[in-house]
C-alpha cells in the first residue's frame, strides 16, 4: 500500500449487499523544525487551514522534529513520491544556486523588503528554478532573522569568531560565510545540534531566536550575539510529478493555502522576537548586540563569489537591492 492512503474499512457486509470505504488520501508534510518553532507553528496552521477547506478530499498531516528523516532525505523522498510535501530553508542553494542569494548577509533589509521579494523575485527567479530539477516551492514562509550563540564568549565582531567551531546548515554557502568570517564551520542536521553543544562537539550556532528557543538551546549555550546576519526564509515544497498526480482541487487549495500562510509567517515571527528574546535572557543567556559594520564589511567577498559563480549573480543581487525602502 502507498504511503498516503489507507484502507478504513473493507467488505462491510450489510445483509444484502457489501460496501467498501477507502480513507481521506493523506497529504504528508515532513519538517525538520520542531512544533513550537516558527516553521513548526506555521506547518501546523497550514495544515489546520488545509484540511478545513479540503473536507473529505484529503488530509494534510504534519510529521516534524525530523521524525521522517533529515531535510535532504525528505526533499529526496518528494522525488520518489513517499512524502508530499517539505519545509527545506538553508538547503536550497544545494538543490538551485539561485537560493544563495538569501545566503547574502544583511541582504534583506527588513519583512517588509522580503514582502516585495517575495511578490516578483520568488516566482521570477526562485520558482522555475527549483522546478528545473523537479520541486516546486508553493510559497516563502519565515524562518527568520539569524544570530549567533555559543559558550565562549561574546561575539562582536567577526574576529571574535576566530576558530570557534560554529554549527551551520548543511549548505556550501554558509559554510563559505563562516569560514570568511575565521570560525570553523561545522555542518549539521539541526536535530544534532542540541547534543553537540552538549557534548562540547561544537561552540556554538546560528539561528533565529525562534529555532533557538523552540529547541531549548539555552540550556546548553551561554552567549547570544545579536547578528541579525541573515534572513532565512522556509520554503513549503513540493515535488512537481507526484503534486500533479494529485486531484486538482487538493493542488489549488494546497497552493492557495501555502501562500495565504506568507504572511501570517512574517506577522508572527516579528510579533514574537520581543518575547522570545526576553525567554533567552530570563534562562540566563547573556547578550549582546554585534557591530554591525564590523560584518558588513567582512561579507563583500560572498557577494563578489555569488556574482562570479552563479548565472546572472550580479543582476540578482541588483534585483533584490532595488527592492528595498519601496523602490
Amino acid at each position: 500500500m502507498k504511503l498516503g492512503q489507507t484502507i478504513l474499512a473493507a467488505a462491510l457486509a450489510f445483509g444484502t449487499g457489501t460496501g467498501v470505504a477507502l480513507a481521506q488520501e493523506e497529504i504528508i508534510f515532513g519538517i525538520s523544525a520542531t512544533p513550537t518553532s516558527l516553521q513548526g507553528q506555521t506547518a501546523h496552521e497550514f495544515a489546520r487551514r488545509a484540511n478545513e477547506k479540503l473536507g473529505d478530499k484529503a488530509v494534510v498531516k504534519v510529521f516534524d522534529s525530523s521524525q521522517l528523516g533529515k531535510d535532504k532525505d525528505m526533499l529526496q523522498k518528494l522525488k520518489i513520491g513517499t512524502m508530499h510535501m517539505t519545509l527545506p530553508s538553508s538547503v536550497m542553494p544545494e538543490i538551485a544556486p539561485e537560493y544563495a542569494i538569501f545566503d547574502l548577509p544583511f541582504l534583506v533589509a527588513d519583512r517588509e523588503h522580503l514582502a516585495r521579494i517575495d511578490d516578483t523575485f520568488f516566482k521570477d527567479v526562485l520558482v522555475p528554478a527549483a522546478e528545473a530539477q523537479g520541486y516546486r516551492p508553493l510559497a516563502v514562509w519565515e524562518n527568520g532573522f539569524r544570530h549567533i550563540t555559543n559558550n565562549v564568549k561574546p561575539i562582536n565582531t567577526p574576529a571574535d569568531l576566530e576558530g570557534l567551531k560554529i554549527r551551520t546548515p548543511n549548505s556550501s554557502w554558509r559554510v563559505a560565510m563562516f569560514e570568511e568570517y575565521g570560525a570553523n564551520p561545522t555542518p549539521m542536521s539541526f536535530s544534532e545540534v542540541f547534543v553537540a553543544l552538549q557534548t562540547n562537539v561544537i561552540d556554538g550556532q546560528e539561528n533565529p531566536l525562534t529555532n533557538i528557543a523552540g529547541a531549548k538551546l539555552q540550556e546548553v549555550q551561554k552567549y547570544l550575539s545579536l547578528s541579525n546576519h541573515v534572513y532565512s526564509p522556509a520554503y513549503p515544497t513540493v515535488g512537481v510529478a507526484v503534486f500533479e498526480k494529485l486531484d486538482p482541487e487538493v493542488q489549488s487549495v494546497l497552493a492557495e493555502t501555502a501562500q495565504e500562510m506568507a504572511l501570517w509567517a512574517r506577522e508572527t515571527g516579528g510579533s514574537a522576537e520581543g518575547d522570545l528574546l526576553d525567554e533567552l535572557k530570563a534562562a540566563g543567556m547573556e547578550v549582546n548586540t554585534a557591530d554591525r559594520q564590523a560584518f558588513v564589511d567582512a561579507s563583500a567577498p560572498l557577494y563578489e563569489k555569488f556574482a562570479s559563480e552563479v548565472e546572472g549573480g550580479q543582476g540578482m543581487i541588483d534585483s533584490v537591492l532595488s527592492l528595498a525602502g519601496g523602490s
